[in-house]
């Protein structure tokens, strides 16, 4: 037994957002103390090109677990293949009020309503700075909360122009349900016109810093099939780089009946696998190869990762897995996947 699986029962006593934070500290701690370079390095994996990017191995950090990026230093130590920080906004915003955060043991499941809290896109970038990782770096970006819907597209254009020349790639977020109306992003045109305005400001980037930063998509796995495949011909037509599917739903079949079951919020973990899964299949049927997917939701083992795959992912990102399975999941996931 892992000494993670040793101290979880204690863990999962607390508060979870309590727990959340004590764990980044520890973690940073174990970073700078040296610790963490006694920690077993990841199995040798084949490199993935995706996005003109070459990624040493397919296993990633979700965003949402970092969202200043102050920990960046100590996640890369546990093996991950690629890191993603944020949602981050241009402002510094607290969030929804707490609490916000809910574990459903039963269901290995997680709800959260942060509402994208974070201390703005300068401090993130300040960290990333100060980071030592040199490795394929995402970093995930928002609108704030009181910022009309109508103007979103300002607030991502300026986090991408202050995030681009520190960024692997970008990923823009418009399907976090703690955010009021930011998931009205995915219809048609409101969707059309940001990813225009967005591929734009990206060209005019890449000419400014002599690199060429991909974008992604973060959608929400409660579209419909038709929302799927609109969804997936505007990436297609706007020429963007990569679709990560998907987000926290807000349905509550898979938990019904179990506690913190009814908090509001996005539901992560197993209950959204196969939901994920699912949107992964139809974006893959639809896009045939010209936009590659990273696949996230409800990995808890190597087998969900093939999954992913076998939908249609070229890569996987973990978060809520990380929770209830502990640092050895990203072993596992890159030694099942090769």
């Amino acid at each position: 037994m892992s000494f993670y699986q040793l101290v979880k029962p204690l863990l999962f006593q607390l508060d979870a957002e309590f727990t959340h934070d004590i764990t980044l500290k520890a973690l940073k701690f174990a970073e700078k103390s040296g610790v963490l370079a006694l920690y077993p390095k990841a199995p040798v994996c084949v490199p993935r090109q995706v996005m003109g990017l070459t990624f040493p191995n397919p296993v990633g950090l979700a965003a949402g677990l970092d969202k200043n990026g102050a920990v960046i230093d100590g996640m890369a130590k546990l093996g991950f293949g690629f890191i993603e920080v944020g949602t981050v906004t241009p402002r510094p915003q607290p969030g929804n009020p707490k609490p916000r955060l809910f574990r459903v043991p039963q269901a290995e499941g997680i709800i959260n309503r942060f509402g994208f809290n974070n201390l703005g896109v300068d401090n993130l970038v300040e960290n990333v700075q100060a980071a030592k990782f040199k490795g394929i770096l995402g970093i995930n970006i928002g609108k704030n909360f009181d910022t009309p819907i109508e103007k979103a597209a300002d607030d991502y254009l300026l986090c991408m122009q202050k995030v681009y020349a520190h960024a692997s790639y970008i990923t823009v977020n418009i399907s976090s349900p703690n955010t009021k109306n930011l998931r009205d992003l995915q219809e048609k045109e409101a969707l059309s016109s940001l990813l225009a305005s967005l591929k734009l400001e990206q060209t005019k980037l890449a000419e400014k810093h002599g690199k060429y930063v991909p974008i992604t998509l973060k959608i929400a796995p409660d579209l419909d099939s038709s929302q799927v495949i609109k969804i997936a011909d505007l990436l297609m037509q706007h020429k963007i780089d990569g679709v990560i599917a998907a987000n926290t739903t807000l349905k509550r079949d898979a938990v019904k009946g179990l506690a913190n079951a009814d908090e509001a919020g996005g539901l992560s973990g197993a209950p959204v696998r196969n939901q994920s899964t699912i949107v992964i299949q139809q974006l893959s049927k639809q896009l045939q190869g010209a936009v590659p997917i990273i696949g996230v939701g409800g990995i808890f083992s190597g087998f969900d990762a093939v999954e992913k795959i076998a939908a249609g992912a070229s890569l996987a990102q973990v978060y809520s897995g990380l929770i209830y399975k502990g640092p050895a999941l990203v072993h596992e996931i890159c030694k099942t996947l090769g």
